[in-house]
């Protein structure tokens, strides 16, 4: 069964967004979410989704943020400017895509709090403006942490966020390797095993102020590229953490918790697939298609370097220009095509292709400008009734 039924697409929030996730969880697949520094990169992960009929969540991290603005833009909010710009130009060309496109940001440590401050400040302007926030969801990553403050942070964030009805991702227990500046290549193995306790502490903290967040469980995940078995991986711990939850809220889902998967480069398919039916719902996917962006554009400029070392003359003569080989236009193309063809691996394994039928709109019925309020705050409300 498909989610076209009860979820739009475009880029969801709210309760289209915990709709689209109850799907994944109920029907045993799990949405990627890839790492976006680009336009270009944002287009090919909504591509792939149209081409495979999947959901998509694109994600900007902190440093992704910091790309975006530009690198010699040093103010402070660059991180949060970048990152709104980025979700701007998924809120406009997501619709032509037609799928469910779920706006997120990853890893944010204790240090990095002001650039989560700064998008709910965009979030709520574009909510009091439009009736939805700017982003679907946010993560916060406050596993280098005590617990207790951990889940007391959480709370207080979720605390704002779910009048906007955004979504939190939280993680607790330790994602080993290097992503974005934050290193845990030397951390204690053991917690890198989160265990049922810890969750069940999350849980009922965070469904005291509202059922839309998700927990990113620590079960041996490392950040990076590894070969399979470099990395021991323990999705069955999962099953664990729901079985003690429900116990403990007399749930009558076998699976009350939605869970989420970091570091999954070097995981194999049978890893994978435990993980989805022990209840993630969202698996982080970025060192994979960073190279896979990258190997695009190696694999072009190996098979015309002849025609990228000057603006005229190559093998086909001497006045010949090479503009098509160069523009950029050209081989970022290539490098995007690459890029969604490893998208295609990933949602076949997270068993997410075919699960909402793209729904291209017709040529020219999406609003150039599709930006449109969805209701009018009090001071036009009070102009519109005397006439002004």
């Amino acid at each position: 069964m498909t989610a076209n039924e009860t979820i739009p697409a475009g880029v969801v929030t709210g309760d289209a967004l915990l709709k689209l996730l109850s799907h994944a969880k109920d029907n045993g697949y799990a949405i990627p979410a890839f790492n976006c520094t680009s336009s270009s990169t944002c287009n090919a992960a909504m591509e792939a989704a149209k081409k495979f009929n999947s959901p998509v969540m694109i994600q900007v991290s902190n440093g992704g943020g910091k790309f975006i603005a530009g690198k010699t833009c040093t103010d402070p909010n660059a991180a949060a400017a970048g990152s709104v710009a980025m979700a701007l130009h998924v809120r406009a060309m997501a619709p032509y895509y037609g799928v469910p496109v779920v706006l997120h940001s990853d890893h944010c440590a204790k240090k990095l709090l002001p650039w989560f401050d700064a998008m709910l400040t965009a979030d709520q302007a574009y909510f009091d403006q439009y009736g939805e926030p700017l982003f679907s969801s946010h993560m916060l990553d406050l596993s280098e942490e005590p617990d207790e403050d951990n889940i007391a942070i959480c709370v207080e964030y979720f605390k704002k966020m779910e009048p906007m009805k955004i979504w939190l991702e939280m993680e607790i227990g330790i994602t080993g390797g290097e992503e974005d500046g934050v290193n845990n290549e030397d951390i204690d193995p053991e917690k890198l095993y989160t265990t049922p306790q810890q969750v069940y502490a999350v849980y009922e903290a965070l469904s005291k102020v509202g059922d839309m967040f998700s927990i990113a469980a620590a079960f041996g995940n490392v950040h990076g590229v590894y070969k399979p078995g470099n990395v021991t991986l323990q999705p069955e711990r999962l099953g664990k953490h729901q079985e003690y939850t429900k116990n403990k809220i007399d749930s009558v889902s076998a699976k009350p918790i939605f869970l989420v998967m970091h570091g999954g480069s070097g995981s194999t398919e049978e890893e994978i697939k435990t993980a989805v039916v022990n209840g993630v719902v969202k698996m982080n996917i970025d060192t994979d298609t960073q190279w896979a962006y990258w190997d695009g554009l190696r694999a072009f400029e190996a098979a015309n370097r002849d025609c990228l070392q000057g603006q005229i003359g190559n093998p086909n003569g001497a006045d010949k220009p090479n503009k098509k080989f160069y523009d950029p236009r050209v081989w970022v193309r290539k490098a995007e095509e690459s890029m969604v063809e490893r998208i295609k691996q990933a949602m076949e394994r997270l068993g997410c292709v075919d699960k909402y039928t793209a729904v291209v709109p017709e040529p020219g019925s999406v609003p150039i400008w599709n930006f449109t309020p969805k209701s009018k705050g009090a001071v036009e409300l009070l102009k519109g009734a005397i006439g002004l």
